[in-house]
């Protein structure tokens, strides 16, 4: 009973939060995630009162499986920016642009935090500062494409944003994986290169083969079936099962090999995108059936959220220096290399401001680095103090910074505004 009264209530908390954010003209990522932090652990929680909001950030890691699940189609509905049509378009230009701007807020943290690690390295060691930098790479595809949605904004910066945010957690993984490999030699003295150089390719390669496996797959099953509600149920099926099979992880011989569920199911959606000619009508439905999922995401997102980082005031300073520099790495390297590929002026101006959300990728991220001991547990609390920032004023920029390319309107037409335009 608990267990439903608390998603019960933590659907109608960010609801309700998200009346009071449409008054003040915020977007309603800001209202769930706000809305978490008030059922969380360290605010109605404190009450004690089982299943009236979250008493302890254990019960919030119980519902981990939702924001899986949500993930997953939120990384499908990602694969959906990759049609080959649009790839002609913008492709070249989003891969070198994704490249560019997580590189370039990498090295922007790593020597912001290693200028900060010759003032006190006993509280900020030399493993943890090359660890962060590679966790700067990370944007957050799912604050980035709610608000997208709700906006409904399109227009050069939008077509552009969407798959460099997706390839943006292809270029995370390996720097992750390099970074961490060298900070583990220097934590523990000893450095596999074979690992540290091949399992973060494996892991991008085998993400998208299984993927792309999955996709051929569930187009293959979508023609057995002709009804709305069929199609829509097959499609569920087989986001849950591509979720589902990219927890696994095997080793062959020297190699560890272990898969991505947000490339996994980006691959997925692209190849069936590609594949199948009524899919943008299919994905359509998808964002409508999966609203209270998505909804329970950003509320759990903000109750996950630990507000204990902010008692070492050294994980503040290494916060605050961090959200800095990497806000000043993805902007300026979005800036540059958008310039370099002679995109819009719009898309020079405002896209690094839409790269700044960062959550659920850095936080696994943040969570591997735990086995580095001591650094791990320094990492993790920076991590966390960053996404708590990210997270609360990072859709309120995207919002702003497409409003100020012209690719949104003042104010989204509500289903009843858009039915009173109809009949007139």
């Amino acid at each position: 009973m608990e267990l439903l009264l608390s998603l019960s209530i933590a659907l109608f908390a960010g609801l309700m939060m998200s009346r009071l954010s449409k008054k003040l003209n915020l977007p309603a990522v800001t209202a769930y995630l706000v809305a978490g932090i008030l059922i969380g652990p360290f605010c109605l929680g404190r009450l004690g009162i089982e299943g009236l909001g979250f008493t302890s950030l254990e019960n919030v890691k119980d519902m981990d499986v939702i924001c899986d699940v949500a993930l997953g189609f939120i990384a499908f509905t990602m694969g959906n920016e990759f049609r080959l049509s649009a790839l002609k378009q913008v492709g070249r230009q989003a891969t070198i642009i994704a490249i560019f701007q997580a590189l370039v807020a990498t090295l922007f943290v790593d020597l912001a935090l290693y200028g900060l690690h010759l003032l006190m390295p006993d509280k900020l060691p030399l493993s943890a500062v090359l660890t962060l930098g590679a966790i700067a790479t990370a944007t957050a595809p799912a604050a980035t494409l709610m608000v997208v949605k709700q906006y409904k904004a399109d227009g050069p910066l939008t077509r552009t944003l969407l798959p460099v945010v997706a390839l943006d957690d292809m270029v995370g993984l390996v720097v992750f994986a390099i970074s961490f490999g060298i900070a583990r030699a220097i934590e523990h003295g000893t450095v596999d290169m074979f690992s540290v150089l091949v399992d973060p390719i494996v892991e991008v390669v085998a993400s998208l083969g299984l993927g792309g496996l999955i996709g051929l797959c569930f187009h293959w099953s979508e023609q057995f079936f002709h009804s709305r509600s069929k199609r829509m149920s097959i499609s569920v099926t087989f986001v849950l099962l591509a979720v589902a099979l990219s927890q696994l992880h095997f080793v062959i011989g020297p190699v560890t090999v272990g898969f991505s569920s947000l490339l996994v199911c980006m691959a997925m959606g692209t190849v069936f995108c590609n594949l199948c000619d009524f899919s943008e009508e299919l994905m359509d439905r998808i964002d409508r059936w999966t609203a209270p999922l998505m909804v329970l995401f950003f509320v759990l997102s903000g109750a996950d959220l630990d507000f204990e980082v902010f008692a070492d005031w050294a994980i503040i300073l290494a916060g605050v220096v961090y959200i800095l520099f990497r806000s000043a790495g993805k902007i300026w390297g979005a800036t540059i290399s958008a310039k370099m590929m002679k995109c819009c002026p719009a898309i020079q101006k405002y896209l690094g401001i839409t790269l700044l959300p960062q959550a659920g990728v850095s936080l696994g991220m943040s969570l591997t680095a735990m086995s580095l001991g001591a650094p791990g547990q320094i990492i993790r609390n920076v991590a966390l103090f960053a996404v708590l920032v990210y997270e609360l004023i990072g859709p309120l920029l995207t919002r702003i910074a497409l409003q100020k390319a012209g690719e949104i309107s003042e104010r989204p037409m509500s289903e009843r505004e858009k039915a009173e335009l109809a009949a007139k």
